[in-house]
């Protein structure tokens, strides 16, 4: 158990908040997240919601603000119709492909969807909230596939940076977001993005997430979505980075009729942890929900998966499932699961599950009896393992980026 004072844990932090230089659009963001760490701290293991993911390794770091500036590597061409590129959390527009508009234009909605006192990251976020992006889609418009990069090159030292993104689609708008994270192995540094989603009635967002940090860094994320009658938010999230990462997703269904669809995998090795952790709100009639997480761990790795379905008195004809495993491909492993359903309603189906385990000997036999090499048949039962949580993915560029980052995982040392 973590034996550090909530509020002493989080003093380094508030110094360094308070030392920031404040943008006007920032104010009361920053203001809102530095009352939420003085009164609660970072949370320890005596909460709840944060029993199987201890942050204290953070207080016990000192973080800079990036230098900015520096070079960005060698980049292909976008994968999609645009890219937005981060170096060290600094957005280049030098070297993005779709025009940015500033975070002030936005300031009247900040915050809106998130909760500094209850929800640490993104209080944590708010008391340095930096300028990231805002993607706005027009009423009917398709804007294809956007690329949002973030890479790490910085070597001054441990940097933090956080990022407060803002998408928007107007009614029946569609965008398809590919996210992705990554840094070299031998930098400490933290990521700490939220992102705030709104879809109007109709809207089809799919935000595909590919996290890839550095093996030392720390990545802290929140997604808070606000889905309208009709509209679809369709996310997943492959976890394959970080020494410590959480992801949190927070979803309100807030018309009738909405979508919302949660899938992901956490593939972990020697001395990584990773937890998601998700909170699905059926605040409306005739909604539907999907989560399916699979979990792949390696050497001395710790996975965790916490998911709460919360079903109102309102919501009547909810369907909503939920589905967690993971799979041990070492004795030292350790996977925690941790699922939840909050129902008020009458007229609901919804159900859950966890199974964890390792390989079936008997399968990994009969491959072996074909003459299949015990490490090819080893990937190949992963990779059946795995299959599930991509089969709603039906973009067929996110799907072989995540192909590829599968295969890439494997072939590293555990």
């Amino acid at each position: 158990m973590n034996a550090i004072a909530p509020i002493d844990n989080a003093r380094g932090f508030l110094r360094a908040a308070e030392a920031m230089p404040v943008p006007a659009w920032a104010e009361g963001l920053r203001a809102a997240g530095r009352a939420a760490l003085a009164a609660r701290g970072l949370p320890n293991r005596r909460v709840e919601a944060f029993k199987y993911t201890d942050l204290a390794p953070l207080a016990q770091m000192t973080f800079t603000r990036p230098e900015g500036g520096r070079a960005a590597p060698a980049l292909g061409a976008p994968r999609g119709r645009a890219r937005l590129l981060f170096v060290d959390g600094v957005l280049r527009g030098d070297l993005s492909t779709l025009p940015v508009r500033p975070l002030s234009e936005v300031a009247a909605v900040l915050g809106e969807l998130t909760d500094p006192m209850n929800q640490p990251l993104a209080a944590l976020n708010a008391a340095f909230a930096e300028a990231g992006m805002v993607l706005e889609v027009p009423a009917g418009e398709d804007a294809g596939l956007v690329e949002l990069l973030s890479i790490v090159t910085d070597e001054a030292g441990p940097i933090a940076f956080h990022p407060r993104h803002v998408i928007r689609l107007g009614a029946g708008a569609r965008l398809t977001l590919l996210e992705s994270a990554e840094g070299p192995d031998h930098l400490a540094y933290l990521h700490n993005p939220v992102f705030e989603i709104a879809l109007a009635e109709g809207a089809v967002l799919t935000h595909v997430r590919l996290q890839r940090e550095g093996r030392a860094a720390f990545f802290l994320s929140s997604v808070h979505a606000a889905i309208g009658a009709r509209a679809t938010y369709d996310n997943f999230t492959l976890q394959a980075g970080a020494r410590l990462a959480r992801n949190e997703i927070h979803a309100a269904l807030q018309g009738p009729q909405g979508a919302c669809h949660m899938n992901g995998a956490q593939l972990l090795g020697e001395g990584q942890h990773a937890d998601t952790t998700t909170s699905l709100h059926h605040a409306a009639p005739e909604c539907t929900s999907r989560q399916t997480y699979k979990t792949v761990l390696r050497g001395r790795a710790r996975g965790v998966f916490q998911g709460k379905i919360l079903v109102s008195r309102e919501a009547q004809r909810t369907d909503g499932y939920q589905m967690n495993q993971a799979l041990l491909l070492s004795e030292e492993a350790e996977m925690d699961s941790k699922p939840q359903l909050e129902i008020y309603a009458d007229d609901v189906k919804c159900s859950h599950g966890a199974t964890i385990g390792a390989l079936d000997p008997d399968q990994l036999f009969y491959l072996r009896a074909r003459g299949i090499p015990q490490e090819q048949a080893r990937a190949m039962l992963v990779e059946a393992f795995l299959a599930e949580a991509l089969e709603g993915l039906a973009d067929p560029l996110c799907r072989a980026v995540l192909e590829e980052a599968l295969q890439q995982w494997w072939r590293q040392p555990a």
